[in-house]
């Protein structure tokens, strides 16, 4: 069988055309030495900044420290297998997870990958770690409110979609129960929410994810975290693996995100680990001099976006914890100046059993009633002030004093609002029950209560109201907050006074 010359030079052509080079055309570097999670390499000499590398063994690492005859390097995963005198090559990306709605109900590390025992995560995309903010231009004011389903908090506090209102107090102040109960209370809401989990054992979060599964919440939260065990350099990045997450949700679905950072002064202290294990100057605490940049590049991604934009918004919930109420020390004072807002847990409120222990005078909002429906707007005004003035009151009560009958009324007053701004954990309000149960305390109605019935009173109080007056709460949340509906809130909680007595 003879071939034609032109079918031998097609089949040739057709060759030649398919062929792929096989030639791998990267720089080469070798580790001079290694451990504690970092590298140092010699003769990457194009390396760049940030830019991710490839282990001999398979491990990522990321260019850190750019030198004159080396490069310092952090390590994601184990560094257990690498040894001096391995090969490391530059891949010239930077680091990138997966993103989109394959992540939700996930757990996952934070370069992405699952750690919840699942399948893998078939994401069609990936989104750089580290992204510039958006700019002014590209932003609008805060106004939509974000719910967290706690009175005081969103009577006094209020939060506003695409704010970033720090969470800030001692260990065991219950700064993470804050922050859950507004996850939970996003059921329904079409927030999808991140929580970073940052140095934390793997079994708190593990039983936090439980409780999520259980309200319903991992349906639209995904779980980023960095446990106690993770090498520094993990936990330092574990906060922008989130936002990016977030990130694709707000920038290509115009969506709303709630990101809690859990907590920020964890990674400051990995952050500070890896810097000093790579000889970078150390500064006041020890801390290098750019780990104000560190939480203003994070934070600042939060935002409203523009309607030009998509108009869709993250919202920052970072976590500090203090040393013995030390608010004014390093990390605390640069994060508070950074958010629009801080929530203060006091110990002391805490062990007294006023939980949500929040310290009305040291937190405030910086959005404050622009993120309030115009019902608890009208009903929150004066209750800081009154909080304020009966606290000052029980300090002057306790010197033993003969007190008018103006003034004892406004001390029974303050002992049934503080019992009424308890709230126990994982049971979120709606924002109607809320103005309710502030008008009912503000106005008066609760006198008749003693202080240890006023939660039992409130809660039934609520069964009653949508049993009989159901429409009461959609009133609340539509109509205008006026002299009529206030008189049928009063009439309404009346009756149920009559019965509880009964």
């Amino acid at each position: 069988m003879k071939f034609k010359v032109e079918e031998i030079t097609s089949v040739i052509k057709q060759e030649i055309s398919q062929y792929k080079s096989e030639l791998d055309v990267a720089e080469v570097g070798r580790v001079l030495e290694v451990g504690d999670g970092i590298a140092r390499i010699h003769g990457l000499k194009n390396a760049m900044a940030m830019e991710v590398l490839e282990f001999a063994n398979g491990a990522k690492g990321q260019v850190f420290n750019l030198e004159e005859d080396s490069i310092g390097a952090i390590i994601f995963g184990d560094a257990k297998g690498i040894k001096e005198g391995d090969e490391v090559r530059t891949t010239g990306e930077l680091l990138s997870v997966p993103v989109g709605p394959e992540m939700v109900g996930r757990v996952v590390n934070p370069l992405g990958e699952p750690i919840d025992g699942g399948p893998a995560i078939t994401a069609s995309k990936r989104r750089a770690i580290e992204m510039i903010a958006p700019g002014i231009a590209g932003r609008q004011p805060v106004t939509v409110p974000l719910q967290t389903g706690i009175k005081a908090v969103d009577a006094m506090i209020p939060v506003g979609r695409g704010q970033r209102q720090l969470i800030i107090g001692d260990r065991k102040t219950g700064k993470t129960a804050v922050a859950v109960d507004a996850i939970i209370n996003q059921k329904g809401s079409g927030v999808i929410c991140v929580y970073v989990a940052i140095g934390q054992k793997e079994s708190t979060v593990a039983s936090l994810v439980e409780k999520l599964k259980a309200e319903g919440a991992m349906d639209y939260t995904i779980v980023v975290s960095a446990g106690s065990s993770d090498p520094a350099p993990l936990q330092f990045i574990a906060p922008y693996t989130g936002t990016a997450i977030a990130e694709e949700f707000m920038y290509e679905d115009g969506k709303d995100c709630l990101c809690v950072y859990d907590d920020l002064s964890k990674q400051a202290q990995a952050y500070r680990q890896v810097s000093l294990l790579l000889r970078r100057p150390p500064g006041r605490e020890a801390y290098p001099g750019d780990v104000f940049y560190l939480h203003s590049r994070l934070l600042e991604r939060s935002c409203r976006l523009s309607d030009e934009e998509g108009g869709g918004s993250i919202t920052a919930l970072p976590i500090i914890e203090t040393l013995e109420g030390e608010v004014s020390a390093y990390i605390p004072t640069n994060v508070i100046s950074i958010t629009d807002g801080q929530i203060y847990l006091r110990p002391d409120l805490f062990f007294a059993g006023v939980r949500p222990a929040i310290d009305v005078g040291i937190s405030v909002s910086r959005v404050g009633g622009n993120a309030q429906i115009k019902a608890m707007k009208s009903i929150a005004g004066m209750l800081r002030l009154d909080l304020a003035a009966f606290r000052d009151l029980e300090a002057f009560a306790q010197l033993g004093t003969d007190l008018d009958k103006a003034t004892q009324q406004q001390l029974d007053r303050g002992y049934r609002m503080v019992e009424l701004l308890k709230q126990p954990q994982y049971k979120p309000l709606t924002i109607e029950q809320q103005v309710i149960s502030i008008y009912a305390g503000t106005s008066g109605l609760l006198d008749t209560v003693a202080p240890t019935d006023v939660l039992e009173f409130e809660t039934k109080m609520h069964e009653y109201l949508k049993a009989k007056h159901a429409g009461l709460y959609s009133d609340v949340s539509e109509k205008k907050f006026d002299d009529t509906l206030k008189a049928t809130i009063e009439k309404a909680v009346n009756a149920f006074k009559e019965t509880y007595k009964k």
